[in-house]
């Protein structure tokens, strides 16, 4: 599953140079361009990471770090401050915000890069690793490949993305909504019965007799990668 990064950056020269040289990285980029429309987007879909600049319009970052780390489904998010302003004090400040890492304006923007990796290879490696496995199942990122006792299963590009998102956090109960904004996008208009069907696609390719069904439904919730393998 590509990492998707939220940037909010009000000065747009900066925020199309973030969008251009993080999407050439491999990240997911959705922007942001004051503190209101970044706590909307939030809402919306919980980012994996955020590139937070300190002065912004409406609401300040300070603030959206603030309820970013209130938040049930996001008090975990990496969240990295850019500003201006260098001073120990305001640094400090920033970090007992919430944030989890400072970057003084202006900056080079591999070290950016090398920032965004580090916390995300803390915090969420799982969105990083060319292999991920569970049980007797294996999906290879690099090669494109998931294959169960050995045997290759034959997936479409939806079921792939699908297993890619429920192996990142096995036993976790998504539900039909978090799936669909997972897997098609947040701005993807397509019903939820079409996740069912995905599910039962997924289901049935990775079948295998005389083993656990890897796919549980829970009435009313939505779908795991069962963890009682």
């Amino acid at each position: 599953m590509t990492p998707y990064i939220l940037v909010v950056e009000d000065e747009d020269a900066l925020a199309t140079l973030l969008d251009y040289n993080l999407m050439k990285e491999g990240f997911r980029i959705e922007r942001a361009a004051d503190g209101e429309e970044a706590l909307l987007k939030i809402s919306e879909e919980a980012p994996d990471l955020v590139v937070l600049d300190w002065m912004l319009p409406k609401v300040s970052g300070v603030e959206v770090c603030r309820q970013i780390r209130a938040g049930t489904e996001t008090r975990r998010t990496p969240v990295i401050m850019l500003t201006a302003r260098s001073e120990e004090a305001d640094k400090i400040r920033g970090l007992e915000t919430g944030a989890d890492d400072y970057v003084v304006k202006p900056f080079a923007m591999s070290e950016l890069v090398a920032r965004i990796r580090a916390l995300l290879r803390r915090t969420r490696p799982e969105l990083l690793d060319e292999r991920l496995e569970y049980g007797d199942l294996l999906l290879d990122r690099a090669r494109h490949r998931v294959t169960r006792s050995g045997q290759d299963v034959h997936l479409g590009p939806t079921e792939y993305r699908l297993l890619d998102f429920l192996m990142q956090r096995p036993g976790r109960v998504f539900s039909r909504e978090r799936l669909l904004d997972a897997v098609w996008g947040a701005n993807t208009y397509v019903e939820l019965r079409t996740v069912d069907v995905h599910v039962g696609r997924l289901r049935k390719a990775l079948r295998k007799p005389d083993a656990p069904d890897l796919i549980r439904t829970v009435r009313s919730a939505g779908y795991a990668l069962d963890a009682d393998v």
